[in-house]
């Protein structure tokens, strides 16, 4: 198949006009009507994700985070970014990213992971002003309240966390649970106004647990973690679509924080 009949298929879903001004999701190596045989799928493009392409004769990876999200000055090797760009391009292998536009589409990354942790009757936490159902974050409801500390370490089993970091606790139980995959610290006035009795998100600093004044609960459960559910979700919209192109899921896509506890 072609690079274009593939991201076609991934932009019906995320259209990239979705995705934040900051952003650089999309093709970023590669050519659209390149032909490809393969996909991994990853979190982020990495050496040792590249090195699992090659291995697995890949030559198209898809990411949630794209490489590159500044513009790069030279390419002599200085630092990941730029090997890996470098080493994409002499392996020919295609690299394309589908980060906020898959973050704010209707059905995209806070939606699933809210229904990994079972919370239903879903709907956008901050709309975007487009008014075509997208937007950033979801809130819910459990099918019945749940202690919240439970609930904490079913987060914890079910999405393999290591750490939650929480503010205090506001309410002894939850049912309206809202949730913004990666940096969600901006939206915890939304949360609030939804009457969400925990808000699940990831990157907050010091002063963000005490933004909720004990109106709510808050709770950290790390970027990764929180968007490790991508490569599932973009697996699941390219093999409903494209029944006979190949698309592996990576082994090797790791978070960089490690952890002692």
């Amino acid at each position: 198949m072609i690079i274009r009949q593939i991201t076609d298929v991934i932009e019906r879903f995320a259209p990239l006009e979705w995705q934040e001004s900051y952003d650089n999701a999309g093709l970023i190596v590669g050519r659209p009507d390149d032909e490809v045989h393969k996909a991994l799928l990853a979190v982020d493009v990495t050496e040792e994700v590249l090195d699992e392409a090659e291995a697995e004769g890949c030559d198209l990876v898809i990411t949630h985070h794209p490489i590159v999200f500044r513009a790069l000055k030279r390419f002599n090797s200085a630092d990941p970014v730029e090997r890996c760009v470098e080493r994409a391009i002499r392996s020919r292998i295609a690299l394309y990213a589908c980060h906020t536009n898959l973050d704010s589409a209707p059905g995209g990354m806070s939606w699933r992971l809210a229904e990994m942790l079972g919370v239903g009757n879903l709907r956008v936490l901050q709309p975007s002003e487009t008014g075509d159902g997208a937007g950033f974050g979801v809130v819910g409801e459990l099918p019945e309240a749940i202690d919240t500390v439970e609930f904490m370490r079913i987060i914890q089993r079910r999405l393999e966390v290591s750490v939650v970091r929480y503010s205090d606790i506001a309410t002894s139980g939850v049912r309206r649970v809202a949730v913004c995959t990666g940096a969600g610290a901006s939206l915890i006035g939304e949360a609030r106004r939804a009457g969400a009795d925990i808000y699940i998100t990831a990157d907050m600093k010091y002063n963000d647990f005490m933004t909720p004044d004990k109106a709510l609960t808050v709770a950290d459960i790390g970027h990764f973690e929180s968007e490790y559910c991508a490569i599932q979700l973009i697996f699941d919209i390219l093999s409903k679509n494209l029944c006979t192109f190949a698309v592996r899921k990576s082994e090797r896509s790791r978070n960089p924080v490690n952890y002692l506890v």
